[in-house]
């Protein structure tokens, strides 16, 4: 009895094994035949076995016409698996190595995808998030009339948003600590560079009520009257008129 056990277990085992491998023998294949191969095996989504392949074309074939495929998929294969890091070098490589591959441009789309999927929640280090708006930004220098353009353009909105958002927190941090100077600072960064944020009114109205709080009215009043010209149509445009019709009151009081 347990030898037909142990039988019936070796035969489980050895189907478990055959029915995970989807690899063939491809040391008789051409190039061009094992890249068909290794595609196969991207699209049906067997990730694995389809990294092998391209990383076997790429070492065996250098200089090769089909090299700069074989790298593009061996990239696109690292994303699918959410390997971010290792796929952005890959297309990094195609993109400084074969600079005339009908690949690059998607390539560098997809370099800026692999940053954008490793860019974290607003509270964390935005390094990456600095990262793919650097490389979106690139794409669109570099090929403006690309049908993506659009697509990325409207990423570096979000990413910008997501930066402008970190500095709002850090400013609001910072004050409810009793920081002011420092959350001056962020309130002041962010309207600067991120000026065109949906964050930015909201900055301008905390430092506007900030300097009120500390009595520098006359700072206070010019940050009314710059968010007044800058942000018309913005929902806090009543709460800041409200604010510079206090001061300006204030100011015809002591002149009286």
């Amino acid at each position: 009895m347990k030898k037909i056990i142990k039988l019936y277990i070796l035969i489980l085992v050895s189907l478990y094994f055959v029915g995970c491998s989807s690899s063939i023998d491809t040391s008789g294949f051409t190039g061009e035949q094992k890249l068909d191969y290794a595609k196969k095996l991207y699209i049906e989504e067997d990730y694995f076995d389809a990294l092998q392949e391209f990383n076997a074309i790429v070492l065996e074939y250098p200089g090769s016409a089909i090299v700069d495929d074989a790298l593009y998929y061996l990239a696109m294969t690292r994303f699918q698996r959410s390997e971010y890091i290792l796929a952005a070098f890959e297309f990094s490589k195609l993109i400084k190595n074969m600079s005339a591959s009908e690949f690059v441009p998607i390539s560098q789309f997809m370099l800026a995808e692999c940053y954008y999927e490793l860019s974290p929640n607003y509270t964390l280090e935005q390094k990456y998030t600095k990262k793919a708006i650097e490389e979106y930004q690139a794409f669109i220098d570099f090929f403006p009339s690309n049908n993506k353009v659009k697509e990325v353009e409207a990423k570096i909105v979000e990413l910008n948003d997501k930066l402008a958002r970190k500095e709002l927190h850090s400013a609001q941090i910072y004050e409810t600590l009793g920081y002011d100077d420092a959350a001056l600072y962020y309130y002041s960064n962010l309207i600067e560079v991120y000026h065109e944020t949906q964050y930015a009114p909201q900055a301008m109205l905390s430092k506007i009520n900030l300097l009120e709080d500390r009595e520098k009215n006359q700072e206070a009043l010019a940050e009314a009257n710059k968010f007044i010209s800058r942000y018309p149509n913005s929902q806090l445009i009543d709460q800041v008129k409200k604010i510079k019709a206090s001061l300006e009151n204030k100011f015809s009081n002591i002149d009286k």
